[in-house]
């Protein structure tokens, strides 16, 4: 194996991260709360999230700030300086009351808090998920208008289909452009009526996962990505819950490299990590977990331990589209905040990332400085977590 990198390329590092919910529970603490009733079967105020949070973990205080949610991911973000911050947005941001019916759960953060993803230096939410509809046509629209007000980019909805599909591209400096796609699964609990279409506003909602499909992505691909570009491929699709990956969704990921064009694929969906894979030296996060919710003190799948979450910066070729490094960087959640693990959960994590991704070849262990990296061996990589 020769080097991937390119011999004049200098590396364009991104950071990602799984689902971002910084709505319901989470809105109640900032400096601006939507109203707190809710739909759900059993919590009918979003403030009851909050006093589980405190029950479990102590007394958090109101109002936080705009920064307090990020906690110490802001330091490991200034650090790594990545030159693009993709996250998953899995919440409406409005002030709307029109809840969409029949569906159990509905989040959504008041639009004086959008705030907070500025306080991270965040430049494109993937919108294609199961959530940010929950609050009707008008909560979309009030959505995407608040994120253009802040000069955020936005993927994966819009006001209709041409611009539910539309990718997100971000320049960086000389080097490139970064190409964001974003589809979202019915896998995923999306319902299949928040499909945009010509004349209705909607998410870019998969048909299926078929050849034909991938076909139908390489030609959008096509009309856009050019040399130096590092085309990034976000999908929302899953369970909730589980480290299974079905074969389906393994040779979808596959054909995405091998004929769509794409140098990244970032899942999302799972609340907890899943297993990745390094296919033809390009990246695969099948599920990169929760990286911010309101679950704490929700009893049920701990053994999951949703609350160790990660962050992923990976550095990629602009001249090959090929992984050069990933580091991650391993977090909790407490008191609707990010801290640093301690060692235990770090090697807790270390030991079911390792047993979920060898069937991928990748190899994963603890290292000091409490960070994943890896590094590229003559016949696989390894991943490095500490």
């Amino acid at each position: 194996m020769g080097d991937p990198v390119s011999p004049l390329s200098t590396p364009i590092r991104l950071f990602v991260c799984g689902d971002v919910m910084p709505g319901r529970g989470v809105d109640q603490i900032l400096p601006f709360r939507c109203a707190p009733q809710l739909h759900e079967p059993y919590v009918r105020d979003a403030g009851r999230y909050v006093d589980l949070a405190e029950k479990a973990n102590g007394a958090i205080r109101r109002p936080a700030g705009f920064d307090y949610i990020w906690g110490d991911a802001l330091a490991v973000l200034n650090q790594n300086a990545p030159d693009a911050r993709i996250i998953n947005l899995e919440t409406s941001i409005t002030e709307s009351n029109a809840h969409w019916p029949d569906k159990g759960i509905h989040y959504r953060m008041h639009p004086g808090n959008v705030a907070c993803l500025s306080a991270a230096g965040i430049d494109c939410c993937v919108l294609a998920n199961n959530h940010v509809m929950d609050w009707g046509y008008a909560g979309l629209a009030e959505t995407l208008n608040t994120l253009e007000k802040v000069h955020i980019r936005t993927v994966g909805a819009g006001a209709n289909l041409k611009q539910a599909q539309a990718p997100a591209i971000l320049d960086v400096t000389s080097r490139g452009r970064i190409i964001v796609f974003a589809y979202g699964a019915v896998s995923s609990g999306i319902p299949e009526e928040w499909s945009a279409r010509s004349g209705l506003a909607g998410v870019n909602l998969l048909a299926d996962l078929s050849r034909r499909t991938v076909d139908q992505i390489a030609a959008r691909v096509r009309q856009v990505k050019c040399p130096g570009d590092v085309v990034v491929f976000s999908i929302h699709w899953g369970r909730n819950w589980g480290y299974q990956i079905s074969q389906e969704c393994i040779d979808f990921a596959h054909m995405l490299i091998d004929f769509a064009g794409v140098d990244l694929l970032h899942g999302h969906s799972s609340h907890h990590p899943i297993g990745l894979e390094v296919y033809k030296r390009k990246l695969i996060l099948y599920g990169c977990g929760d990286f911010l919710n309101d679950y704490e003190g929700i009893r049920g799948h701990e053994n999951y331990r949703g609350d160790l979450t990660l962050m992923y910066f990976i550095d990629i070729d602009p001249g090959t589209g090929m992984l050069v490094e990933l580091k991650m960087v391993p977090m909790q959640i407490k008191q609707f905040r990010l801290n640093r693990v301690q060692q235990p959960d770090a090697a807790w994590l270390q030991r079911a990332l390792q047993d979920h991704s060898c069937k991928f070849n990748s190899r994963i262990e603890c290292t000091p400085g409490q960070t994943l990296r890896t590094v590229l061996q003559e016949k696989n990589w390894q991943a490095y977590v500490c």
